[in-house]
């Protein structure tokens, strides 16, 4: 086989080091942003943070002030390119990226809301060190405490922490050792905490209640009967405890007042999580009228260091009777301002993506916003926004992912917004989740001893106007948590 040489030409895109910034710090929400810039102004000599309440003059350093042309835009050999840093460390204006039109007023900044709770585990582990343990069976209680899911179960099997502790610590624990500091972290607060499964979770927490007659049916269901009450298989129950209705009513009532996610419940339910977030955006109505904001508050203003500009100017005017070394320190202290320049393109860019990816989604769900009413949500897929912004799809997909938007109403995920159209019997196209609102209105309204089907819930929507079939009833159902009619079902 003969070998031969052929030329091909190729269009290979390769991203700068400015776009490659630009894509990551798209994904980050605005805490983790905070953090990204603190971390590189640790790591960068020549990018510095500014103080907004900072004393400057205007004259206190001659440097080249304006923006830069899209020549300077391009990769320059370092021997060759001149600095042109206006706008990168004035204090005289407001760094380019901090977009006036974008930024969050001062007069309307909300302080941002962080949780001073402890964890589930610190919580744990304060209530250990309280007990009389010995350093050996301590060590074994934090090695199963760290080994809680979030919701308070132990779903690792005690052999295999067992096998951790040998092979860390060198603690050699029988099964029997292991199940006895267990039962010391099942007897903490919160009640359940450190069960194996829902069946123990429960029984833990109605240990816990003074024995009245329906704690003790509702104990025995839970031990005896617990597959049989988790089929809403009533009629058995009663059958096999021989117990009225009225009874067994008294003993389900107090089942389900127990919590099944003890650890959700001592630091992590839904409104307390939801009330820990730093929104992204700020979107708020006022007389008949919607404005967005980009909330900034935290988001230093970052600039080039002068010592830095100047230390390199002084090189430029030398280079002639540089030694190698100096020529070294050169080329290092441009690499790190060409860093920082990035960077601080890199922030303003991002900004700038962020607020056209919302004003697009206030355009489009503009009812919502100045209403607050779900049902005025319209269908909107990520083309939609991508058309409207002139971004690619997958930049607006980096936008939406782990954002939130803080609204008059409360506090949403960007992805809440995104939904998929459905048709009614108009031929208009409706969101998702209107179809969502009317399912969770007409399950809240159903009589809890005869719960709605899937097919009586088509019923409902086709009657509606709204022409959907079963299996999308079904697929809305699950995507609300909300369980099938028979485990609805209430005696």
């Amino acid at each position: 086989m003969a070998l031969k040489q052929e030329q091909q030409l190729k269009q290979v895109q390769k991203l700068s080091p400015l776009q490659m910034q630009v894509i990551k710090l798209v994904e980050l929400n605005s805490v983790e942003l905070e953090d990204r810039i603190k971390q590189e102004v640790e790591d960068n000599p020549a990018l510095e943070t500014t103080d907004p309440a900072e004393p400057h003059t205007d004259d206190e350093y001659d440097i080249q002030d304006g923006s830069r042309d899209k020549e300077e835009e391009e990769e320059i050999p370092l021997s060759q390119e001149e600095m042109v840093l206006g706008d990168y460390f004035s204090e005289d204006d407001v760094p380019d990226y901090q977009l006036n039109y974008s930024s969050y007023n001062e007069s309307r900044q909300r302080e941002s809301v962080y949780s001073d709770e402890k964890t589930l585990n610190e919580t744990l582990l304060e209530q250990i060190s309280l007990l009389p343990l010995n350093e050996r069976q301590k060590t074994i209680a934090e090695y199963i405490i760290g080994n809680l899911d979030e919701n308070g179960y132990l779903q690792r099997d005690l052999r295999s922490i067992s096998n951790d502790l040998l092979l860390q610590q060198h603690i050699d624990a029988s099964s029997l050792e292991m199940e006895d500091i267990l039962y010391e972290i099942q007897d903490l607060d919160p009640a359940g905490v450190g069960a194996r499964n829902l069946q123990e979770c429960l029984l833990l927490q109605l240990q816990r209640k003074e024995h009245s007659p329906e704690v003790k049916i509702a104990e025995e269901i839970l031990t005896n009967y617990f597959e049989e009450f988790s089929h809403k298989h009533y009629e058995k129950i009663l059958r096999q405890l021989n117990i009225s209705e009225e009874e067994l009513r008294k003993a389900i009532d107090e089942i389900v007042s127990l919590n099944p996610k003890p650890g959700n419940s001592w630091t992590n339910s839904l409104e307390i999580a939801m009330s820990n977030i730093t929104p992204d955006f700020i979107v708020e109505s006022e007389n008949g009228e919607v404005i967005m904001y980009l909330n900034n508050q935290n988001i230093p203003d970052l600039k080039v260091n002068r010592d830095f500009y100047e230390m390199v100017q002084g090189y430029n005017q030398n280079k002639e009777s540089m030694s190698t070394r100096d020529k070294q320190a050169m080329l290092f202290m441009k690499q790190k301002m060409d860093s920082a320049k990035w960077f601080i393109d890199a922030v303003k860019q991002r900004q700038n993506t962020l607020q056209r990816t919302m004003e697009a989604i206030v355009g489009i769900q503009y009812d919502f916003f100045l209403t607050g009413d779900e049902t005025k949500l319209k269908p909107m897929i990520l083309k939609d926004v991508a058309e409207k912004t002139g971004f690619d799809i997958s930049t607006i997909s980096r936008v939406s992912n782990s954002k939130y938007v803080q609204t008059n109403t409360g506090i949403y995920p960007l992805k809440f917004f995104f939904s998929e159209a459905m048709q009614n019997e108009a031929g208009e196209d409706v969101s998702s989740h209107e179809i969502k609102y009317i399912l969770k209105e007409s399950i809240e309204n159903e009589n809890p001893s005869k719960p709605l089907t899937d097919d009586q819930l088509t019923r409902i929507l086709n009657q509606k106007g709204y022409m959907i079939a079963r299996r999308t009833v079904a697929k809305y159902r699950e995507q609300m948590n909300i369980p099938v009619a028979r485990l609805r079902k209430k005696i």
